[in-house]
């Protein structure tokens, strides 16, 4: 019997390994960002094209590397940061396992290069599928500049199961913001298709968090600063009002390495009850400067999660220290009892003596008799009341034919299912037949939220939320459908701003949203001009509108590969339509039923949740046995 054990070829292990360390464009972004990072380098330049997929490079200016060290690099576990196991637990630098540049050569085509500081010549080397087609001198900036192209070119099925561009390109955002905001010292640039999307400077960390996320949270920003004896916690984090209804600007740093921590997020969460909603997330950009060996950054394949040694004492000092800049956060003046100077209170002066209050009162004023008190008159004579006493039957006079000529007025008609129709009604079905028709001309309000009205079958109940929702819905799909948007143009144009991310999905579901009405003129740095509106948004919040949109591209709740234009109408409708517990005139209920009834599905949202509900009439005798 031969043997079945074997070892696999170089170029196969890689790809393995490729699969756990390069999944997207956006994942050798990082690996190449970090590494350039760890070279000392000031400047460091990403140019994209296709989202990744024709091009990733990343030029920049650190240390470069010799000859035989551009040739290691490429090598499987070729580092130099690891000499030994000990220093796995003393690891300050992003890259240190030496899988990261054998693994992206393994699936794609990379050239390379680079150039020491008090070299005269550089090295060049292509490498594609981890064959070494050339490696020659070359004359080159100092530092090192990769070009990766073609990722997956050599493996299909993995090329085939990547995103959208615009998805990708979102990716690979994500990722140059966590490198560029863990180093605000070094200078970063972004270019996608030649068109520049991040330019920044080097800075210190509020600079650095402006100029990534955006002009809008330069003055929502609170300073943390705690120095404990296990760790050192420093950052910012958001004031209660700029919580957003979904995840988007939170970003925990431990050793100026990004990380995902659910539980420690829970820490925030904590700090921040009572003062947001409960299904709200706060902003933060906090750095953990821990000793290495108090925690395993090498439990991931992305390195994105981290383990601490006692994470129950950090929840606690990290609570402790948000709970304390939300404190300080504070629009009321206080008493400073740590200032130099004396505070002085003025006193009242004995001299000037204070006099009581003086009240006039008449001591002979008595309530039950009127006429004792001279000059009192109760607005209200006896004449008048004896008058009204005797024509109180006038008010009643036409009181019994008020019925029968209220109801020969020609009432509008509602289509209802009958009992066995409305038991069986499955949803997505219109319930409305031709059986039985009712006359409806009376509507009653209940808890300002459902409308009650009486039907032959028992009473209808309508949520007047959920109808409005339906209405507009139905609205936003007509201007769609005709190609006809009824926009208003705006007396005094709103300004908005938005992150480079934000801003980025704006630009491309412009197209989309002027079709529903809304018109944007972008100015440039993640800035808008609102010019118009639709009619039915006109007294809604328009950026909370845009907001809603994006956080449901950013949470997958839009799917882009399906109809985006009813998902952005089924959005736009529920954040536009009224709120449980406005009050409606007789006037109002009647317009929005009657506009219900024209809907083409009126008994349901266009997420599915019933409109209406009826009340058949013997579950009304039932109550009443």
């Amino acid at each position: 019997m031969s043997d079945i054990i074997q070892l696999l070829p170089d170029s196969v292990a890689n790809q393995i390994a490729a699969g756990e360390v390069i999944q997207r464009p956006a994942s050798l972004l990082k690996e190449l960002m970090e590494n350039a990072v760890d070279a000392g380098a000031t400047t460091i330049q990403v140019i994209v094209k296709d989202a990744g997929r024709t091009l990733v490079q990343v030029i920049d200016n650190g240390s470069g590397m010799s000859e035989t060290d551009a040739r290691l690099a490429f090598e499987r576990h070729a580092t130099s940061k690891i000499r030994s196991a000990a220093d796995l637990f003393s690891i300050r630098t992003m890259g240190f396992r030496g899988e990261a540049l054998a693994s992206i050569a393994a699936v794609a085509q990379v050239e390379l290069n680079t150039r020491k500081h008090n070299a005269e010549l550089g090295t060049r080397i292509v490498i594609a599928g981890s064959v070494v087609e050339l490696q020659e001198p070359v004359n080159c900036q100092a530092g090192s500049n990769f070009l990766i192209k073609n990722l997956f070119y050599n493996v299909p099925a993995r090329r085939r199961f990547l995103k959208s561009n615009s998805t990708e390109l979102r990716h690979i955002i994500t990722e140059f913001q966590r490198v560029a905001l863990a180093n605000p010292e070094v200078a970063f640039t972004l270019s996608h298709n030649d068109q520049l999307i991040f330019n920044l400077q080097e800075g210190n960390l509020k600079q650095r968090i402006t100029g990534v996320i955006g002009k809008q949270i330069q003055t929502q920003l609170i300073p943390v600063n705690t120095d404990a004896t296990v760790v050192k916690i420093s950052g910012f984090v958001g004031k209660p009002q700029s919580a957003r209804k979904a995840a988007g600007d939170q970003f925990f740093f431990v050793n100026n390495r990004f990380m995902r921590h659910p539980y420690l997020h829970k820490a925030i969460l904590d700090a921040y009850a009572n003062l947001i909603a409960a299904d709200a997330y706060p902003s933060y950009f906090l750095f953990f400067d821990i000793n290495p060996e108090m925690i395993d950054i090498n439990i991931h394949p992305t390195k994105t999660e981290i383990k601490f040694e006692d994470e129950h004492l950090i929840w606690k000092v990290l609570n402790a220290s948000v709970r304390e800049g939300l404190g300080k956060f504070n629009e009321m003046p206080s008493i400073d009892f740590n200032t130099e100077g004396q505070i002085h209170i003025p006193l009242p002066s004995r001299s000037n003596g204070s006099n009581s209050p003086a009240i006039e009162f008449n001591p002979n004023f008595n309530p039950f008799k009127t006429d004792s008190v001279p000059g009192y008159s109760s607005g209200y004579s006896d004449k008048t009341r004896q008058e009204n006493l005797k024509n109180w039957e006038s008010l009643y006079r036409d009181f019994d034919n008020a019925d029968e000529q209220e109801w020969d007025t020609t009432p509008e008609t509602i289509t209802l299912p009958s009992k066995s129709n409305a038991q069986t009604t499955l949803p997505g079905e219109p319930i409305f037949t031709n059986e039985t028709a009712v006359s409806v001309n009376t509507y009653f309000q209940i808890k300002n939220r459902f409308i009650l009205t009486p039907v032959k079958s028992g009473l209808m109940l309508i949520d007047q939320r959920r109808a409005h929702e339906r209405i507009l819905f139905e609205q936003f799909l007509t201007s769609v459908n005709t190609s006809r948007s009824v926009s208003q143009q705006i007396l005094f144009p709103e300004t908005i701003y938005f992150s480079t991310e934000d801003a980025l999905i704006i630009d491309e579901i412009s197209t989309d949203l002027k079709v529903f009405g809304i018109d944007l003129k972008a100015l440039g740095d993640g800035t808008f001009l609102i010019q118009g509106l639709p009619s039915e948004l006109e007294k809604t919040n328009s950026r909370m509108i845009l907001e809603k949109i994006l956080d449901s591209y950013k949470t997958g709740e839009i799917n882009p590969e399906q109809e985006v234009r009813e998902q952005m109408a089924a959005i736009m409708a529920r954040n536009a339509c009224m709120n449980h517990g406005e009050t409606l005139t007789h006037e109002e209920m009647t317009s929005l039923v009657s506009r219900l009834f024209r809907c083409q599905m009126p008994n349901y949202t266009p997420n599915g949740k019933p409109v209406i509900s009826i009340i058949d009439n013997d579950e009304l005798d039932n109550r009443f046995k």
